[in-house]
């Protein structure tokens, strides 16, 4: 008896799609029942991805109208809004950084469960189209071995056994009971269409499910580039990088409802099949297979006998009988017919390797090895195929509040790298706090003559044409310290440019001060010791003063 069958419960998710209103173009209600060669049904399946494409219009909608907002609003405080403009432009895009990455994540499982639900289902499609293959290879053989090759040993043994007509019987009997067998067989349902429709859904399934999966791939790779683009573009200020992130950030979120929109649709037809999967096989394989022999299958339970149990044991019974025939006539009449022995060797021969067909068959036809096969595909189905198609379809969300948020913070990002190029524009060059100025400065230093800022006449006739003191030491520290004159907005004083890099005291002047009238230094003593040339301690040291 085949074993109590293993039930199979439709998960919750598969439930709740289901209760989705199944709606015509004419927002007529549809009969949710899985049926896809219906017209009606797969409008209600169209009108799910229209319901799609019209969100995804009003999202464009009001993404347009915040852009619009944005790029014509006012700024009254033109730093406060600067910097909240900055800080908000770098936590959206943390935000939208996160979402994205969550998002891939999500769409990365979603993306491997589906694939495995769908491979699961080729692969049981496979092991059932197996089965079936084999039942029609045996019985075809066996029919085969019966009507040929039995028929050629029962004619030769006519001949040799014409003169007996007990054995002429015998033979007659035998050929009777192959004719029960060939009659059995032929009642076997042939699995020939069958084998072909399974071999045609494999093979559609896997190609589709190859392009689907790389596909979502793809789209997985582009929003991480995209999301780089963005970060890129916002950590190197580039407006291009920002430009080329928003026209892609557009297509992202383009695709991203179309994926949706595709997802939707195929998890609510997948699950109306899932509700009722043994109902949609009943109609489907109506007309070609026997009713009692599917449901046989479908529900594989005790309280349900095989419908090919009397057909094999028939077909036992009467290879049984054969071989008992057989057995006699070669205890009993080869010692009368040598020749015969070769056919009915023949026959003993032809009906054991029919008995190991039949075992063969009995285990095929039996419901318990295709009802695993038909629970395993609706588990990958219906379980991890639905689930994964769940999973993108919260992909498809986040991806699409990610590329929104950086669609939005887009012009913030413009803006703020526009009035930061304005701001280094509005600096004098002159300025010495100009980046741009010292770089320049740095890399350009003054190489022409410069005017002290006061006149050297005093009123001594030696001094009245006294000239800034000759540079006899080296140009570097001079060069260096005429460029930090310049850079702070000043002139180099001649008179402290031989101070520089000098390990020794200026040279001593000596003469009696005298009354100037003009701006330049005066040069003397300063004190009493000053003049002393006894003094350790101030000897030859003169101090400049400003006479009046």
């Amino acid at each position: 008896m085949p074993a109590a069958r293993v039930e199979y419960v439709a998960p919750w998710w598969v439930v709740w799609l289901h209760s989705v209103p199944h709606l015509g173009l004419r927002l007529q209600p549809v009969d949710s029942t899985f049926s896809p060669r219906d017209e009606s049904y797969r409008e209600s399946l169209l009108f799910l991805g229209l319901v799609a494409a019209v969100c995804l219009g009003l999202h464009l909608i009001l993404l347009t109208a915040y852009l619009v907002c944005v790029c014509c609003c006012r700024q009254d405080d033109a730093v406060q809004a600067k910097r909240r403009s900055s800080c908000c432009v770098t936590w959206t895009a943390v935000v939208a950084g996160l979402i994205c990455c969550a998002a891939v994540g999500v769409g990365f499982y979603g993306n491997s469960e589906t694939n495995d639900g769908v491979y699961q289902l080729i692969y049981s499609l496979d092991n059932a189209n197996h089965t079936f293959s084999g039942i029609d290879t045996l019985v075809s053989g066996t029919t085969q071995k019966m009507k040929v090759e039995l028929e050629q040993h029962l004619t030769r043994l006519s001949e040799i056994f014409a003169a007996r007509g007990d054995y002429i019987q015998t033979l007659k009997f035998m050929q009777q009971m192959a004719g029960n067998i060939l009659g059995q067989l032929s009642g076997f349902p042939e699995w020939g269409e069958v084998t072909a429709e399974l071999t045609k859904l494999s093979d559609q399934t896997g190609y589709v499910e190859y392009y689907r999966w790389l596909s979502y791939l793809l789209l997985f790779i582009l929003d991480l580039v995209l999301c780089f683009i963005a970060c890129l573009g916002l950590a190197k200020r580039s407006r291009c990088l920002l430009a080329l992130m928003l026209c892609c950030g557009l297509l992202a979120l383009l695709l991203s409802w179309t994926s949706l929109a595709a997802d939707t649709a195929t998890a609510v037809a997948t699950s109306d099949f899932c509700v009722a999967p043994d109902t949609f096989i009943l109609n489907i394989t109506e007309g070609q297979i026997r009713t009692e022999v599917t449901r046989y299958y479908l529900y594989c339970s005790q309280s349900l006998s095989s419908p090919f149990q009397q057909a094999l044991t028939i077909f036992q019974r009467s290879l049984t009988t054969m071989q008992i025939q057989v057995v006699g006539l070669l205890q009993f009449a080869v010692p009368l017919f040598p020749t015969a022995e070769k056919d009915l060797l023949g026959i003993q021969l032809l009906l054991n390797s029919s008995e190991s067909s039949l075992h063969q068959l009995t285990a095929m036809l039996d419901c318990r090895g295709l009802h695993k096969d038909y629970l395993d595909a609706l588990t990958g189905i219906c379980y991890d195929g639905i689930e994964g198609l769940l999973y993108l379809g919260l992909f498809s969300l986040l991806a699409a509040l990610a590329f929104s948020t950086v669609i939005c913070a887009g012009p913030r990002a413009w803006k703020h790298l526009t009035t930061r190029d304005r701001d280094y524009d509005d600096i004098d060059d002159d300025d010495p706090f100009n980046p741009q100025a010292r770089r320049i400065a740095a890399h350009n230093p003054p190489r022409g003559q410069l005017r002290s800022f006061c006149s050297y006449s005093s009123g001594l006739g030696s001094q009245t044409s006294l000239q800034p003191p000759a540079q006899t030491i080296s140009n570097a520290p001079v060069s260096e310290y005429m460029n930090q004159a310049v850079l702070f907005g000043g002139n180099p004083r001649y008179e402290n440019v031989p101070l520089i890099g000098r390990g020794s005291p200026p040279p001593t002047v000596t003469g009696a001060p005298e009354q100037s009238h003009g701006c330049g230094p005066c040069w003397g003593n300063t004190d009493k010791t000053s003049a002393n040339p006894e003094n350790p301690v101030h000897k030859g040291r003169k101090r400049k003063q400003f006479c009046s």
